[in-house]
């Protein structure tokens, strides 16, 4: 289907959603908004051909009118995540990109550490200006690029990202760049109780006055009824365990683990580095303990899966210990970057959590992990929303 109602429609029809009036009220806004895109990427690169941004402020070439685009907030689980992906995936835009708000301002950070770095003349030549406020430049790259922004989980807890946010959103929708935003917040809860939270407070007001502000309050969380009653932790290795897990990949997901004409693979890209996720839908992941903590990987990788999947699927966990400790503490790393961002985490292992890493040199480091294991099967643990 090419548009995000078709797309709900066809997904109710099969089953793999039920009726939701909140739900539909959002995608109908989105619909709207995608009627709205179409033919604007093409008006916008017709506006920027022969003359620069300014000059189509001051007088120049028009530039076209951008939609409004969209914060959407709501209670977990209630499908802000799987609407925006429908949206996303039909937008009429090639200039488009989909990314967890964290991973983004990662790559802001990064950026302007390299831009006060460059000299002048780099900047000239790169970038075709030499100021030293990186903002500009920088949401001008993003314009080029990402004519469509479409952010997940947003949130704001960290006062640099607080300070940045207000000036760089606003070259962004001053460029014509369009956003859609998810969050568990409604906008004056944002970054509340932060560090010098008053200098924030006219970007919350920018965001109210720029974006159409929704709410998807629906009563179901439906991520958690898919897991109730669901065993998330399988031991000994063998078909049971991973017939389980198979069940509960489409459980989650609708789909079948073995469907791959639906259920993957998918790439991740951190700093640089290809990650590819074998089996991924609809926010889950299924990965083995050997790819994932068997290869050189770490914190920056871990940290991107648990931003990017709000249920991981892991199998193959062997029993660990001093002779396999590399990878033993790679999966506490792992599990540390599920647990801080309260990702669901569904596994197969050789035994019990108590008795994964049982003896020798490393066990009592261990233990921490085991206590976040056992923590992450609680019913309390998995009612917890997604990087909250």
């Amino acid at each position: 289907m090419s548009d995000p109602l078709s797309r709900y429609n066809e997904m109710l029809a099969a089953g793999e959603l039920r009726p939701d009036d909140h739900q539909r009220e959002i995608v109908t806004r989105l619909q709207g908004l995608h009627l709205a895109l179409e033919g604007y990427e093409a008006a916008w690169h017709k506006a920027s051909e022969k003359s620069s941004f300014l000059r189509r402020l001051i007088g120049g070439r028009t530039a076209p009118t951008p939609p409004r685009g969209l914060y959407i907030y709501g209670d977990v689980g209630r499908g802000k995540s799987m609407i925006m992906d429908l949206f996303y995936e039909a937008a009429p835009v090639t200039a488009k990109r989909r990314v967890h708000f964290h991973a983004f301002m990662l790559e802001i950070h990064k950026a302007m550490h390299d831009w006060r770095y460059m000299d002048k003349a780099a900047r000239k030549e790169l970038h075709g200006t030499d100021v030293d406020d990186p903002i500009p430049p920088l949401a001008r790259q993003i314009a080029q690029t990402s004519l469509l922004l479409c952010f997940d989980e947003f949130q704001v807890t960290d006062v640099t990202d607080a300070m940045i946010l207000g000036r760089l959103f606003d070259h962004l929708l001053t460029r014509g760049v369009v956003m859609v935003l998810t969050s568990n917040r409604v906008p004056d809860d944002l970054y509340i109780g932060g560090l010098n939270r008053e200098l924030f407070v006219p970007s919350i007001e920018m965001i109210k006055q720029r974006l159409d502000v929704v709410s998807l309050d629906g009563p179901t969380d439906y991520r958690l009824a898919r897991m109730k009653g669901m065993a998330v932790y399988y031991h000994p290795l063998g078909e049971t365990a991973t017939k389980a897990l198979s069940q509960a990949f489409w459980r989650l997901t609708d789909h079948e683990v073995a469907d791959r004409s639906k259920v993957g693979p998918e790439t991740l890209t951190v700093q640089g580095r290809r990650i590819t996720i074998p089996v991924a839908d609809r926010g889950v992941a299924v990965v083995s303990f050997k790819k994932l903590c068997g290869t050189a990987l770490g914190a920056a990788d871990y940290l991107a899966m648990a931003w990017h999947y709000h249920t991981v699927i892991m199998v193959g966990i062997p029993q660990l210990g001093p002779e396999n400790r590399n990878e033993a503490k790679r999966f506490v790393t792992f599990i540390d970057a599920l647990y801080e961002n309260n990702v669901k985490f569904l596994c197969c292992a050789a035994v019990v959590p108590e008795d994964l890493y049982a003896d020798g040199h490393g066990h009592f480091e261990f233990q921490r992990t085991v206590s976040r294991l056992m923590e992450m099967q609680s019913e309390a643990y998995l009612a917890k929303g997604h990087a909250v």
